[in-house]
């Protein structure tokens, strides 16, 4: 099992030949710091093809424009990347709900921008299939049926229960979000950072990680208050880092469910202050998350430090992705400089 590093391997400030950032991407990664090493499934060939294979089997790509979103967005990549150690057939499942998320969260913009209340027959089925087991009615809510049955087959009831409980307010976090993006008021920052950490839909993978370990973890343990700090940092850090490289794309589409461009609204600056001023909230949270893990690495038992160690795989995955993912190239047509 690989050693948590807490050392700070602060990513250089100015390329090796020490010339300065060129573009907002550069910028980012002069600035951020992320100690977790860059790690990749060994199976995500095969998770690529099995991905494609599954979202066809339940007609998702039939839609228009989503075959070409799933390669501009690499679900699988993403899945190799924050989940380095599982086994292919836990990667495979990571790797489809990625992808579910992924079409979810562009179906659900894109009716909840004419109206939030537009988004209730499917948020509804959704929350049905996953609380009660209701039997889909559409080709999303078939796919996401097909996913309960996956994870109900991998972990213990525990923790599908987990899984379906933080699937469900995932879809509670999407209608928030198109609420807030409906409403004509200024949107708190504190409120964006809510919601945003509802539609991140990072904390339901989680479970899957306890169903890795060698054996299952306690209730005691999960509810250890400082275990429940280190998921909760951990997921923020993932979402926030992604938030750094997608705010063009979002600020250009109208988005406002995102940390930078929460910060840019609040202190009414460029982007690329905003984008720093985040990196700050980032590497604040990245660092207590190390010390936390320190303080209590030995009181932990392997499980549990297993399970730990397997949310660093979002912090550094999420960034590795996001920096060279199709969908978020807008970032390198910002300079450095405003």
């Amino acid at each position: 099992m690989t050693t948590l590093s807490t050392t700070h391997e602060e990513i250089a400030l100015a390329a090796p030949d020490g010339t300065p950032p060129r573009n907002l991407r550069d910028l980012i990664d002069s600035h951020l710091h992320m100690p977790f090493p860059f790690r990749r499934n060994p199976q995500e060939a095969e998770a690529t093809a099995g991905v494609e294979a599954w979202l066809s089997e339940w007609g998702l790509t039939d839609e228009p424009g989503v075959a070409a979103m799933i390669h501009r967005t690499r679900p699988a990549e993403l899945a190799s990347f924050t989940s380095p150690d599982v086994d292919a057939g836990l990667l495979w499942t990571v790797a489809c709900q990625i992808a579910y998320q992924f079409v979810f969260d562009d179906h659900a913009e894109v009716v909840g921008r004419r109206s939030p209340g537009r988004l209730l027959p499917v948020l509804c089925e959704s929350v049905e299939i996953l609380r009660d087991g209701r039997r889909p009615s559409t080709p999303l809510g078939a796919a996401l049926a097909d996913l309960h049955r996956q994870v109900r087959e991998r972990c213990t009831p525990a923790q599908a229960a987990r899984w379906a409980w933080k699937s469900r307010e995932y879809v509670h976090g999407l209608l928030y979000e198109a609420v807030a993006q409906a409403q004509p008021f200024r949107l708190r920052t504190r409120d964006c950072t809510s919601i945003r950490s509802l539609t991140a839909g990072v904390e339901p993978f989680y479970p899957l990680y306890e169903a890795a370990q060698s054996r299952e973890l306690t209730a005691a343990e999960l509810h250890r208050p400082v275990v429940q700090r280190l998921s909760r940092l951990s997921s923020d850090t993932a979402v926030w880092t992604a938030d750094l490289f997608s705010a063009v794309k979002e600020q250009r589409a109208g988005e406002m469910i995102n940390l930078a461009l929460a910060r840019r609204r609040e202190h009414q600056c460029s982007l690329q202050d905003a984008v720093l001023l985040a990196i700050q909230e980032i590497n604040g949270t990245i660092e207590e998350f190390e010390k936390l893990y320190a303080e209590s690495e030995s009181e932990l038992s392997p499980a549990a430090l297993g399970y730990l160690q397997a949310m660093t795989g979002w912090m550094r995955g999420c960034y590795d992705w996001s920096r060279a993912v199709p969908r978020y190239a807008d970032v390198v047509s910002v300079p450095a400089v405003p």
